[in-house]
């Protein structure tokens, strides 16, 4: 896995506009629970783990661009669900961006999961507003 997340991250250096991106200390999630109709705002911090529901959402890297070019902010998470009794399955690996939530979607029957903003911790509420 390592070496897809080393593999993806040269690649997305290679995309138009990336090279002057910034990493960022935390992404902001929306993710939604299609049974209950539930909302939750998720702030992850890179390298961090959180739980909504059966999934596992670990953020491995979030870049956002500087604001004199086109607004994009992009997180590289793994996604793992963990049913009470089964075995762990993996149900995303890979690249998400705010500006395209449909790009590279999780595809789940129960929760949708994307991207709003990526931030460092010191960012106002006010400047991730959906």
């Amino acid at each position: 896995m390592i070496d897809r997340l080393v593999l993806s991250l040269g690649l997305l250096a290679l995309l138009p506009g990336r090279a002057a991106a910034g990493a960022m200390e935390m992404v902001v999630l929306r993710a939604l629970n299609k049974i209950s109709a539930r909302v939750s705002m998720l702030e992850i911090k890179v390298g961090d783990t959180a739980t909504f529901g059966n999934l596992e959402i670990t953020v491995r890297h979030c870049d956002k661009r500087p604001p004199e070019e086109p607004p994009e902010s992009a997180a590289f998470l793994e996604i793992v669900e963990t049913p009470p009794t089964e075995v762990p399955v993996s149900r995303f690996f890979g690249w998400m961006f705010a500006s395209s939530p449909g790009l590279s979607a999780m595809e789940h029957p129960i929760y949708d999961v994307w991207v709003l903003d990526c931030k460092n911790a010191s960012t106002s509420e006010s400047e991730t507003a959906p």
